[in-house]
């Protein structure tokens, strides 16, 4: 099975239309969305809109899709973000809210030993950074392989037989995963990355040749930007896609 793997789009219309277009060349058996569809990007209903339009899709929602949904109140957002939130749920059609809303809850099994979720499958609110976050859920999350998003950062977390490996992943690369190992996955965000590349981040996986793959595409962040700015969002939404920060 070849899966393409989708992450924190946050409203990023022009990111995510570049990350369609290259994906459609890999040709995907299932799609697998790590929620995260809107907040901080001005292109809310694009985004939801094009997610409802995939076939042989897998989702699971993010934190910032149930502040929007009105399921969180966001009380432990920051001022930029819980402003970005409401000014996204006003402005979400009525089935889009609705799709946003009931975007279900992660860990969510996709395949033989293969979960999504957005946080920490133990919870889906937990940034997962460092190892000790990677050891508590190999701990007690058994699982072989688990995509998550939440943290912007695209990384591999392993576990084997001479303990956890932490891999923050740059550029595009491949990786063959070792079928004795377990595996904590993050494709890293398409319409917000945060490890000081801006360029849109995505994956694919083959399971069956156990072949993971991530790849950065460039995409026009100065019209994303414009449409932050001429929606009166905060500044710092658009000034922070230019340095992928």
């Amino acid at each position: 099975m070849r899966y393409l793997i989708l992450s924190d789009m946050h409203g990023n219309w022009e990111a995510f239309e570049t990350v369609l277009r290259r994906a459609r060349r890999k040709r995907a058996d299932a799609i697998l969305v790590l929620g995260d569809l809107v907040g901080y990007g001005a292109a809310p209903n694009q985004v939801v809109e094009a997610v409802r339009g995939l076939g042989r899709m897998r989702i699971v929602r993010g934190n910032h899709d149930k502040v929007v949904g009105g399921v969180d109140a966001g009380t432990n957002f920051n001022a930029s973000a819980l402003q970005a939130a409401l000014w996204t749920s006003r402005r979400l059609t009525v089935a889009n809210h609705r799709f946003v809303r009931e975007l279900p809850r992660g860990p969510i099994e996709v395949g033989p030993g293969l979960a999504i979720c957005h946080g920490s499958p133990l919870d889906e609110d937990t940034y997962v950074f460092s190892d000790l976050d990677a050891w508590e859920i190999f701990s007690r999350h058994p699982v072989p392989i688990t995509f998550f998003g939440h943290t912007h950062i695209p990384s591999v977390f392993s576990l084997d037989g001479s303990g956890i490996g932490v891999t923050a992943l740059q550029g595009s690369g491949r990786l063959e995963l070792d079928p004795k190992a377990r595996y904590l996955i993050n494709p890293g965000s398409i319409g917000q990355p945060r490890d000081r590349d801006p360029r849109a981040a995505f994956m694919t996986y083959d399971s069956d040749r156990r072949v993971l793959r991530w790849y950065r595409v460039s995409y026009p962040i100065a019209r994303a930007q414009e449409r932050i700015r001429a929606a009166g969002l905060p500044a710092s939404l658009a000034t922070r896609l230019t340095y992928g920060a």
